[in-house]
């Protein structure tokens, strides 16, 4: 009787459109494959080619609405009014925090949710209103001239795949049945820039980096994470278009780690498979777009963001491909339709039950807030400039990013109903004090000495002045049309502050007063002259709706910064190799031999931090063995805080690998005195080292390091011994 009620419910308001037949595929006792079976069966060629594009058009006579498999979620529910907006995802890994990552992404999870089943009540299907999102980005950060890597967690593989895992497991729920909505690992694989020429770009790495430093994050994804769509990207990888690679979708993504989930192009990808543009470069790999597409489905690419596809009927007169190659697409499309409740009753789902008034709710705005806090890096902190007095009598923020709230939202961002500027953070913290406020230069331009000296004018009589700078998503960012100088079409050709901004805080600093640089970026900035003369420096990132708040709570001493850098700050472009080498060697923290400005992991405290001497469960190991490290970290400081305890592992019987790399990290909060013994499970792969021979992992017996402490910078790591036998 049960089983007929869930039935007849199906068959009358799935989806919200009445339905006049009582078919197999609407009936939920069913199992899904047999669901799938009867769908298949019940369509068109045309139909079927036209349920693989991002855009699905309704198929009225079966009652199946529209839908539009394009969907954002990188810091928040984006591109689609109103959400809560986090920290964009650079800073998200710099809280270096995984239980408060797999939480935000709860809480993005819940108002996607929300949202979807109101458009659903509302028949609104059209893009940016579905539950497949196309995040998170797991590309790895390798080069700070990327416009997109703020949209990453970093340049770490260990760290993007920790943060990477939380995000998806945030994203997908926990319920047997149904996914809450799916995650998307993106863009595989080896990609990450230059912007302008993605779309024509043939990358070739070494063996050892594809599987050391590019693929680890997408594995853990879909090994651990169990993501649900994977996006191939843009460039090619050993001469083919990663939508068609082989060697990519077929042979590593579902033969070896055995991915059963689905595949969705970039949008436009397949394009560049055959289309000839001479403004925008591309492959030219492909004669046509059926022979484009039939490749792409072939190696696995199920849904294209864009047009091509429709020429997958062609495809199949013409003999490239056949009709039961495309069923095996449309199998794994359907079926996470059909995970995802969509052919169900919403009184069966239960994410369904989520109330639109988790929108912008107040407790997801306090999270906002929470995440801004523990995203930011304190990067110098000279005499104790910070925290700054709530008694201060004048203070002055200037800088071009000190009003600016859309430049927090960064990219692929939702709209808040409110956002904090940091001008206005300030502002409430010490509502007694006199702010004054000078915009005084613009990003970018020609020095104007004149309006320089006029700022300067107005705030030099200020007990501290705040210059709030930086760049800004309007500059870095996806394939932009921006060519001022040290910026190229969304990447950096420079990573220098520019040069307005650097005459500005010169001409601040001239008056003698405190200098306080609140760096607002997505990415690396060579801050030589501001670290040598300013007071002190917070890297508060693009931090969302709340990071105005977030900033004041820092500056005077309401919140203990702890964040820290999931990125190397270099000295200049000169301590790296070309932008367009994606070999490793020379770059990130893991193969880098010179002295970065500021290196991975880095951050400041306004307390302190000791550690004991870590202790090991085992001195000597087999390589079956599982080893637990302990450390007892106590705060020694005079206020409470945070402290990120990394571990790092150095292995000198691998010549050819990373100097170090980090293998843990755990985020504790200790008050005044307190101490707290941190541990690290082992697992014996952590200990694998890649045989470039026969391209494989292996543990080299040995003695190795294990580097503990609260920065990759050498100084701040203990380190203990460890034999394998």
């Amino acid at each position: 009787m049960l089983i007929s009620l869930f039935a007849m419910l199906t068959m009358l308001f799935a989806n919200g459109q009445p339905q006049n037949q009582n078919l197999p595929f609407r009936d939920p006792s069913l199992s899904t494959e047999k669901r799938i079976d009867d769908l298949l069966g019940r369509l068109t060629l045309e139909e079927k080619v036209m349920q693989m594009m991002d855009k699905t058009p309704a198929i009225e006579r079966l009652g199946i609405p529209v839908y539009n498999w394009w969907n954002e979620a990188l810091h928040g529910v984006a591109r689609t009014g109103l959400a809560t907006v986090f920290p964009q995802a650079i800073a998200l890994a710099a809280t270096f925090d995984e239980k408060a990552m797999f939480e935000t992404f709860t809480v993005i999870s819940d108002e996607a949710r929300a949202k979807y089943h109101n458009y659903q009540k509302d028949k609104k299907f059209d893009r940016y209103k579905g539950l497949t999102f196309w995040t998170p980005n797991i590309n790895i950060f390798r080069d700070p001239r990327w416009g997109r890597g703020m949209e990453t967690y970093g340049e770490d593989p260990f760290l993007t795949a920790r943060m990477g895992v939380a995000a998806v497991k945030g994203l997908q729920g926990d319920d047997p049945k149904y996914f809450k909505s799916f995650a998307c690992a993106k863009h595989f694989a080896v990609h990450s820039g230059p912007e302008p020429s993605r779309h024509s770009f043939n990358v070739r790495v070494s063996d050892r980096d594809l599987w050391q430093t590019y693929l680890p994050a997408f594995e853990a994804l879909v090994k651990e994470g169990n993501v649900q769509q994977v996006m191939c990207a843009y460039n090619r990888f050993e001469d083919k278009p990663c939508c068609g690679s082989d060697k990519l979708l077929v042979d590593i993504l579902r033969n070896q780690w055995g991915y059963k989930g689905i595949v969705v192009s970039d949008c436009g990808a397949i394009d560049d498979f055959y289309k000839i543009d001479a403004r925008t470069p591309r492959h030219d790999t492909h004669p046509d777009a059926p022979t484009a597409s039939a490749d792409a489905v072939l190696n696995g690419t199920d849904v294209e963001c864009g047009s091509s596809y429709r020429s997958l009927t062609d495809a199949i007169q013409k003999g490239l491909i056949k009709e039961s190659q495309i069923d095996v697409s449309l199998r794994r499309l359907f079926r996470g339709r059909f995970e995802l409740g969509m052919f169900d009753p919403d009184e069966m789902v239960k994410w369904s039950k989520i109330p639109y008034s988790v929108v912008d709710c107040q407790q997801n705005r306090d999270k906002a807030l929470k995440m801004a806090r523990e995203s930011m890096v304190l990067l110098k902190n000279s005499n104790n400039t910070l925290p700054l007095s709530k008694t201060i009598r004048t203070i002055a923020v200037v800088g071009p990013n000190a009003n600016d709230s859309i430049m927090l939202w960064a990219n692929y961002n939702g709209f808040p109903s409110r956002t904090t500027t940091i001008l206005q953070g300030i502002k409430n913290k010490i509502p007694n004090s006199t702010v004054i406020y000078e915009k005084g230069c613009r990003h970018t331009g020609n020095v104007n000495a004149d309006s320089i000296k006029m700022a300067v004018d107005n705030v030099k009589n200020a007990d501290v002045i705040l210059f709030v700078g930086g760049i800004s998503p309007r500059l870095e960012g996806e394939e932009m049309r921006v060519t001022i100088d040290g910026f190229k079409g969304g990447d950096r050709t420079n990573i220098e502050v520019p040069t307005i901004q650097k005459e500005m805080v010169k001409a601040l600093k001239a008056t003698g007063k405190p200098v306080v640089y609140v760096l607002c970026t997505g990415s690396a900035i060579a801050l030589n002259w501001e670290e040598a003369n300013v007071d002190a420096i917070l890297n508060a990132w693009y931090g969302g709706e709340a990071a105005g708040t977030a900033v004041a709570d820092i500056l005077f001493g309401d919140y203990n910064p702890a964040g820290r850098l999931p990125v190397t700050f270099y000295k200049s472009i000169d301590q790296l190799p070309a932008f367009e080498d994606y070999s490793m060697k020379g770059r990130t923290y893991r193969y880098m031999t010179e002295t970065p400005l500021y290196p991975f992991g880095y951050g400041l405290s306004y307390t302190k931090f000791s550690y004991k001497p870590a202790k090991l469960s085992k001195s000597v190991i087999c390589k079956t063995d599982s080893l637990r490290l302990s450390v007892e970290v106590q705060n020694t400081g005079k206020r409470d805080g945070d402290e990120v305890v990394q571990l790092y592992l150095r292995n000198p019987n691998d010549p050819n690998g990373p100097l170090k790399a980090l293998k843990g990290f755990k985020r504790v909060s200790l008050k005044v005195g307190e101490s707290q013994k941190v541990s690290f499970v082992l697992a014996p792969e952590t200990f694998n080292s890649f045989n470039d021979k026969t391209q494989k992992y292996e543990i080299l017996p040995g003695k190795y390091e294990l580097l503990c402490g609260g920065s990759s910078d050498e100084k701040s790591l203990k380190k203990t011994g460890l034999e394998i036998q």
